[in-house]
């Protein structure tokens, strides 16, 4: 495979890939990681940066001689907060959190492509977008919601995550749905708190809770991934305060509802919805508010991206998986998608004996870098070498 990069710059990244590893920021708090990012695009001669985006994003533009479509490659700027147990010297710094998902090494490779593109396009244009919150499901909507967006919407939308035990370097290609749709219900109880000894003068949500505990997982079984797929599951509970003579008065209950399409997904919040007021019904005085946290749609990738993706990977030689089903686990990449762009969210192996995604152990393989990069450039050049690519960009 021919490499888009000297071996001197992909030394440069792996020590970049390092530096952020050690200095993770949770999503919404990644100012300083942001920061870092500006000053390489700066030094690899971005024609044009975008700051604050949607919170601490950043854009870069590299604008070709002649009008074109404009492509963006996307990567995650945000780490998680989770405490690290690697011995690696270059181990996180902040006590809590951790970049146990590899978003240190997908931002590493975009800008890998940032020093490829020191040599311009001959037309068009590509943007490299460093997403705030992804881990959240909040970042790429607040993106798209900042009004300079129309600046910058893309034609092409491409990104990467890497998965672990897939062999290294192998790239996932996934036609239609890639990510599935997922968000956390909060059911927050109010009844009345009573004395331990007259529970009968109180209001506990206790059989509420413990009845929903029961028949909540059965809104979504898992199974065999298909278009009806869905998997309700508890994720926290509570009841009242940690005390022998308080009769409960309150109680929460985490639920977590995943499914392969956006519809399949609406079903099980109005069905969640229908059990709790059928719980609240059989018991007097109690109330209940529903609220949805980390809401991430259905991505759903576009044949013609990934069709390009194919054959940029096969130009370079590189091994290759056609995915029957979609990842369980979800991604706010598809926003992109449905604000317009033909995109694809592929996948590159990670190594087959490598930690699962948010282990405390896991670390990006460095390794992958090179391979990353050169696939983005191959991408960016088959697309914008085309001249059947209409410019459909206001902005290429």
């Amino acid at each position: 495979m021919a490499l888009a990069l000297l071996d001197e710059q992909i030394t440069q990244l792996v020590a970049l890939r390092r530096a952020l590893h050690q200095k993770p920021e949770v999503s919404g708090e990644e100012e300083q990681t942001a920061a870092r990012i500006v000053q390489e695009l700066e030094r690899a001669g971005a024609d044009h940066i975008w700051t604050g985006l949607g919170g601490h994003g950043v854009a870069a533009a590299f604008i070709g001689a002649q009008g074109g479509p404009t492509i963006m490659i996307r990567c995650e700027l945000d780490g998680l907060p989770i405490q690290e147990v690697s011995d690696v010297p270059y181990r996180s710094k902040v006590e809590g959190k951790g970049h146990l998902c590899g978003h240190d090494g997908h931002m590493a490779m975009v800008l890998g492509v940032a020093l490829a593109m020191a040599k311009r396009p001959k037309r068009g244009r590509v943007i490299l977008l460093f997403q705030p919150a992804e881990e959240t499901g909040a970042g790429a909507a607040a993106v798209i919601a900042d009004p300079r967006w129309p600046e910058i919407r893309p034609d092409y939308a491409f990104a990467y995550h890497n998965v672990p035990g897939r062999p290294l370097g192998q790239i996932g290609l996934c036609r239609g749905t890639s990510n599935c749709a997922s968000r956390g219900l909060k059911i927050a109880f109010t009844g009345r708190t009573s004395h331990a000894a007259a529970p009968e003068d109180g209001v506990s949500p206790a059989s509420a809770i413990a009845e929903l505990m029961q028949t909540l997982p059965e809104i979504g079984t898992g199974g065999e991934m298909h278009a009806d797929f869905a998997l309700a599951t508890l994720t926290h509970a509570s009841l009242g305060e940690p005390s022998f003579g308080i009769s409960p008065g309150s109680g929460e209950l985490r639920v977590t509802l995943r499914s392969q399409t956006d519809r399949r997904m609406e079903r099980m919040v109005s069905d969640v919805e229908t059990r709790v007021a059928a719980a609240l019904d059989r018991l007097s005085f109690l109330s209940a508010d529903t609220s949805c946290h980390e809401v991430f749609l259905a991505t759903v990738n576009t044949d013609e991206a990934v069709e390009i993706a194919a054959q940029s990977a096969t130009k370079l030689g590189l091994e290759q998986r056609e995915m029957i089903t979609p990842m369980r686990w979800s991604e706010d990449f598809g926003r992109f998608g449905l604000d317009g762009a033909k995109s694809a969210m592929l996948f590159i192996g990670s190594g087959e004996d490598q930690p699962q995604l948010h282990n405390p152990d896991f670390d990006f393989p460095d390794a992958l870098i090179p391979i990353g990069v050169s696939l983005f450039v191959e991408i960016v050049d088959q697309i914008l070498s085309d001249p059947s690519q209409a410019n459909t960009s206001p902005n290429g």
